[in-house]
């Protein structure tokens, strides 16, 4: 049997990289899908692609109103909501002594898109008797080094909000887990979906194969990480395999936050 046979599922931020390939495995495994993107365009192919189990909503995670219209569009297609992806992000890129009020309030979407994610599927969870929520985080969140100042910090906050949602929606049967990952190549190294958006297919997908070499390098297993690692660790903390998992941050990334080195500083 599937499994994901009978659940619905909302996927942030899903029509390219790790958000796309979970709603590929995830409908494989017998969910009905929506996927939300700023792009009305990439998203309506893909969800035609992957075919009639498969929605399309354009969203804007960084407004509230999309958000909860999202999941509101989730419910009235397919007749409940059991999994939620907090997947859309960003890069930051900032420094310590230069970060601007803009990039802060521009970084901290980040963190509120799951906050209210996880705020407007309480109730439609709460209805089925449970459900849930997966949040997109970082080896950032858990290492210097892997991303900006900004960045890191608001993925550390993604996570441990992950842990306090968990133990507060437990009593509901609603689990809330974060994923971590590390030397994944997406799109999200050469400018996020938006950028990739505007290059060929072409174009991507040589950028893609020397992020790939370069990133290979840098964990322990000498290999990079691709999205079907992240889709198949979102798939076993929605399914059944997961169901006494929850208040977790699981961490993939081929050792690459264990071996990291951290550069050492010059005394003044």
């Amino acid at each position: 049997m599937a499994r994901l046979e009978g659940k619905v599922a909302l996927i942030t931020g899903g029509t390219s990289g790790i958000g796309a390939d979970t709603a590929r495995l995830f409908a494989e495994e017998g969910a009905k899908v929506v996927i939300t993107g700023r792009s009305e365009e990439k998203g309506s192919n893909l969800a035609d692609a992957l075919g009639e189990s498969v929605l399309f909503n354009k969203s804007d995670v960084t407004i509230e109103k999309d958000i909860s219209d999202s999941i509101d569009f989730t419910v009235k297609s397919f007749g409940q909501m059991d999994i939620l992806f907090n997947n859309a992000g960003y890069g930051t890129a900032d420094n310590v002594a230069e970060i601007t009020k803009e990039q802060i309030d521009y970084g901290l979407g980040l963190l509120s898109s799951v906050i209210l994610g996880i705020k407007y599927a309480v109730e439609p969870m709460k209805k089925i008797g449970g459900g849930c929520i997966i949040n997109n985080s970082s080896v950032a969140a858990h290492v210097y080094g892997q991303g900006s100042p900004l960045y890191s910090s608001l993925k550390a906050a993604v996570s441990h909000y992950t842990r306090m949602a968990g133990v507060s929606l437990g009593p509901f049967n609603i689990r809330v887990n974060a994923i971590s990952p590390g030397a994944i190549a997406t799109p999200i190294f050469w400018g996020g979906s938006a950028r990739a958006n505007t290059l060929s297919d072409e174009e991507n997908e040589k950028k893609l194969e020397k992020l790939k070499g370069n990133l290979a390098k840098a964990v322990p297993l000498g290999m990079t990480g691709l999205a079907e690692d992240i889709s198949e660790a979102a798939l076993y903390l929605a399914s059944e395999a997961g169901r006494f998992v929850t208040c977790h941050d699981l961490v993939v990334d081929g050792g690459r936050s264990v071996a990291y080195n951290e550069p050492q500083h010059k005394e003044g």
